[in-house]
């Protein structure tokens, strides 16, 4: 029987559907608001009509470097080594720059272990789209606190993290990126809209999402489970069952504020920027990141935004071809070359 037109899947520009953009089935755990990001990704992707051989997935290690294999089956991808993905996405797009790099990290994998290679991509403008999954915990070590808890926070025994918070969002504006945003992992039509603007703009795109962790950060004394806590994490034992939740989903208005209750009852705030800030502004989105850590808010949208910087590729004036194509004798100086470096420096 003849397939009726009706019956074909819906196709993007370029032809395909999304189920093409899909990757692998999640491991992850039923309801991690990771699997609700992994699916805003496939759409801005399919939406935007991007061939996958274009895309490089790059990750570290934890729960969240896990998702890539999640989303666009079908590009390349490079899991490295735990902190170091932000040195690997420099290689890629220095040896290709044609690529689209979206690296995917976790507030470990980012603030912790790999905090002196974030610091150095945000600063060089390395066009890639970062995104950050942050749960506040060591996911897969048990939920340990990570250096995104806010301090006061509690785990579910009732320990207090005594340490003050790294805002991700403010360090990069301050080392110099130039597209910050904040997102939550519930709010698919702000978080779609800020990874297709990531998409679109030529250099360091970063988006901190707030992604609650079902299992180790989402009870009534944490600050990032599905709805801003009291305070922050959740279970330090070990798990031999973990029961199934539906993904929270939040819809409100620029400008306001909403609180969100996770499934055991937490809750976090969140405040969504509106028309009235100014994304250009430096000075004024570290300030409106400074009001809202005192209201205990975790301020959403695209809060910086620097059109007229000069990405790193650029700014090393590389040849328009991708270096990774080039032949030897283009990219290896001859001996007289190298002779007359030596000369020079002695």
């Amino acid at each position: 029987m003849p397939t009726l037109e009706k019956d074909k899947p819906k196709t993007n520009r370029i032809g395909l559907p999304i189920a093409d953009y899909k990757g692998a089935e999640s491991t992850l755990c039923n309801g991690c608001g990771h699997d609700a990001i992994s699916s805003q990704i496939i759409k801005a992707f399919y939406e935007l009509g991007i061939e996958q051989h274009r895309v490089v997935k790059l990750s570290g290690i934890g729960c969240s470097s896990k998702s890539p294999a999640y989303f666009l089956g079908h590009a390349h991808g490079f899991n490295g080594v735990h902190g170091r993905m932000p040195s690997v996405a420099t290689g890629v797009m220095l040896a290709n720059q044609r690529l689209i790099a979206l690296g995917v990290t976790g507030d470990g994998d980012t603030a912790s272990i790999g905090i002196g290679q974030f610091v150095h991509l945000m600063r060089r403008n390395v066009p890639m789209v970062y995104v950050i999954e942050n749960n506040g915990v060591y996911g897969l070590t048990k939920g340990q606190f990570s250096a995104t808890s806010e301090r006061g926070s509690k785990s579910k025994s009732g320990v207090a993290n005594p340490l003050p918070a790294i805002d991700c969002c403010q360090m990069a504006i301050e080392l110099g990126c130039s597209y910050v945003a904040r997102s939550f992992a519930g709010d698919p039509k702000q978080l779609i809209a800020l990874l297709k603007g990531a998409l679109s703009h030529r250099g360091t795109a970063l988006i901190d999402v707030i992604s609650p962790c079902v299992t180790f950060n989402n009870h009534p004394d944490s600050t990032k489970s599905y709805d801003w806590a009291k305070e922050h994490e959740e279970p330090l034992h070990e798990i031999g069952f973990v029961p199934y939740f539906d993904q929270i989903t939040v819809d409100y208005d620029e400008g306001t504020a909403t609180d969100v209750t996770l499934h055991d009852g937490s809750r976090i705030r969140l405040k969504k920027l509106d028309r009235d800030h100014d994304p250009m502004s430096r000075t004024g989105a570290i300030r409106m990141l400074e009001e809202a850590r005192a209201n205990s808010e975790f301020l959403t949208g695209l809060i910086y935004i620097d059109p007229t910087s000069i990405d790193f590729v650029s700014l090393l004036n590389l040849v328009d071809e991708p270096l990774a194509t080039l032949p030897l004798e283009k990219v290896r100086p001859p001996k007289d070359a190298l002779d007359e470096i030596m000369q020079e420096l002695r």
